[in-house]
């Protein structure tokens, strides 16, 4: 299935913008520490200011330190956003993720499934905080857009964080199974590129594309994501236990 990332970007996008006002600012945010709505927000904030002077290959003037109406501020920023990739070309380059050093050329089209996919782990976040605990399905996105979520961190994330030093390489490749899309999607974490059948698997964690996705952002736990784990599931949490995204 081909996603339209900027489509969802803008959907994923006033969701978020339409739970701010109905959250409390001083509420804390499931699973992540000791994060409340508003270090949310404002965070969401800055990462697409961030992200839309990365697309144009400048460093933006900075937000200031707030405090911030919330609702205006993510509107704006979120607007910023669009307004870049809607200026840009797709193919053109600008500056992109990467590693051994952090940031490199890229084309600016890998921030258009970059921040769709950072909004909307955090549209889960913000609706977790208003019903004060995280569960499948807060967010309503499709298995598809959530397939897309685990792809990004086993090929793209992943990688960098050991490329960057972030963790160690896994010992062990685990293979994540996705059981909610047609035919079913296999991906190799440890391994990108790699098929299951061609590696040494120790552990196989198989569910909804959702329940991968947001147990491999550590927002719930495999139990709390309706995941079945074969295998040795020591390997799964050794895994769980390291910095697999950023």
């Amino acid at each position: 299935m081909s996603l339209d990332h900027l489509a969802l970007l803008t959907r994923f996008q006033d969701g978020f913008l339409a739970a701010v006002p109905d959250a409390d600012a001083d509420a804390r945010v499931p699973a992540c520490g000791d994060w409340t709505v508003r270090g949310l927000v404002e965070h969401l904030a800055e990462v697409h200011h961030w992200a839309a002077g990365n697309a144009r290959g400048v460093k933006g003037p900075g937000l200031g330190g707030g405090p911030f109406d919330l609702a205006p501020h993510y509107a704006a920023q979120a607007a910023t956003l669009r307004e870049a990739f809607a200026e840009i070309d797709p193919d053109s380059v600008g500056r992109v993720l990467a590693h051994p050093e952090p940031m490199g050329p890229g084309p600016v089209r890998f921030w258009h499934r970059r921040q769709t996919h950072e909004t909307l782990v955090h549209l889960h976040d913000l609706l977790a905080a208003r019903a004060g605990a995280g569960s499948v399905g807060l967010a309503g996105a499709e298995p598809e857009v959530w397939a897309d979520t685990v792809d990004e961190v086993v090929t793209v994330l992943q990688p960098r964080q050991v490329g960057l030093g972030r963790m160690t390489p896994l010992r062990h490749p685990i293979a994540l199974v996705a059981t909610d899309i047609d035919g079913t999607r296999t991906w190799v974490l440890g391994a990108p590129g790699e098929r299951a059948e061609e590696e040494v698997i120790h552990a196989v964690v198989s569910g909804p594309a959702e329940g991968l996705a947001l147990t491999l952002w550590r927002r719930l736990t495999p139990a709390e994501a309706g995941l079945v784990v074969e295998g040795d599931r020591t390997v799964l949490d050794t895994a769980l236990a390291e910095a697999i995204v950023p």
